[in-house]
């Protein structure tokens, strides 16, 4: 028992020790965070660019010769999944880049182009107005908006440094830009292909050096936090599918502009949690305004009504539904996440409020909710004592 209470001191005090000179030092072991987080950049990339491909690769896995019992198809599943789920991903990458970029280029070639006509519009426009003094109008009316917008071209372009001073920047951010996906890639697909064995050993180290009670909440807490995630995930892609074919078509149907890309722009800004589709829809609007003030009003219309068919009928039915978490709290978990750590912080705001919600819920409910891929442990079964042995 002595033995015990000094090994619980040595390590209250050890733990102690350890504060005193985080705190004392604290800008060395800022420093030190901050280094070590750098040096582990690729290894963090590597581990969330897994978990969206665990999920690909499982689809792949369910379908690819599930009654197969032959050894090939065994040994070569997991590998041929892989390949399948990073092709799948690099496509839909490229799709998007192919439908944005291009018109994209073309959208900053017009708004260059129209930008002084815009001007002289509204230089007109608010001469016809009393309100406006006459020499501000003149003052206005005198100047060559096109000169003006060369010159902010010519001054930004300058600010950017030198020819060299840019290539050299450019290269060095490239290349480490690209070492550090590559690695991350590398990472990503050592992890998926060994997380059945990663798996079985981090739950030998919980099992041996967690107590058995705090071992089997831990794993239950990340089996219901992974299990929302991938709800999440697979929900929210499937919703941002949804909206950009249906901004697509619609777009179509109205003949209005650059229907592809604001589609893809939408698709993409739909992962943004409540607010993604009016994002979305104000990109589109900016765009369509520089070729058509009308149609650039009949987007806006059309933009708010499927932002509301998406939030009382598409959001509810395919994320809400998926991930167990009312609207009120989804609301909130975006408002709160958004306001701590922006665009990032609405994205996973949503699956770790889910989480938690559904951890409480089990907790006063008296359950403990069985995910779809869990890894909580089965518990062991403890033996009722008989009447003759609780008499003894």
């Amino acid at each position: 028992m002595k033995k015990v209470e000094l090994r619980n001191l040595v390590k209250i005090a050890a733990t102690i020790f350890v504060l005193y000179l985080c705190i004392h030092y604290w800008s060395h072991a800022a420093n030190l965070i901050k280094t070590l987080f750098a040096a582990a950049l690729p290894l963090i990339i590597g581990a969330v660019i897994a978990f969206p491909l665990n999920i690909l690769m499982s689809f792949y896995e369910r379908h690819y010769f599930p009654s197969s019992k032959s050894k090939a198809v065994v040994r070569s599943r997991r590998g041929v999944c892989i390949a399948l789920a990073i092709l799948t991903l690099v496509a839909i990458l490229a799709l998007v880049i192919a439908l944005v970029v291009p018109q994209v280029t073309s959208c900053v070639k017009l708004l260059v182009a129209e930008v002084p006509d815009f001007f002289n519009l509204v230089v007109e426009k608010l001469s016809e107005f009393e309100f406006v003094p006459e020499d501000i109008i003149a003052t206005l009316s005198s100047i060559d908006w096109q000169s003006r917008i060369s010159d902010i071209l010519k001054t930004v372009g300058s600010g950017l440094g030198s020819v060299m001073d840019v290539v050299v920047s450019t290269v060095s951010t490239v290349v480490s830009g690209v070492t550090t996906a590559f690695l991350a890639i590398i990472f990503a697909v050592y992890l998926l292909m060994s997380k059945d064995k990663l798996g079985s050993q981090l739950k030998r180290v919980i099992k041996h050096y967690v107590p058995d009670r705090f071992s089997e909440r831990f794993t239950y807490v990340l089996s219901v936090a992974n299990d929302s995630f991938r709800k999440f995930i697979v929900a929210q892609c499937t919703e941002a599918v949804i909206l950009g074919l249906l901004c697509t078509v619609g777009m179509f149907i109205l003949r209005l502009p650059y229907a592809a890309m604001i589609g893809a722009v939408t698709a993409v800004t739909a992962f943004i949690p409540v607010v993604g589709a009016l994002i979305g829809g104000a990109i589109g609007a900016f765009l369509i305004l520089m070729e058509s003030p009308v149609k650039a009003l009949i987007f806006l219309i059309f933009i708010i009504l499927l932002q509301q068919i998406e939030g009382d009928l598409i959001y509810p039915k395919v994320v809400g539904s998926s991930i167990g978490l009312p609207g009120i709290w989804v609301l909130a978990a975006v408002t709160v996440g958004g306001g701590m750590f922006g665009v990032m912080g609405m994205m996973l705001s949503v699956p770790v409020a889910s989480t938690v919600y559904r951890l409480i819920r089990n907790d006063l409910n008296g359950t403990d909710e069985i995910c779809t891929e869990a890894v909580v442990p089965e518990k062991e079964a403890v033996p009722v004592p008989s009447d003759e042995s609780s008499r003894e």
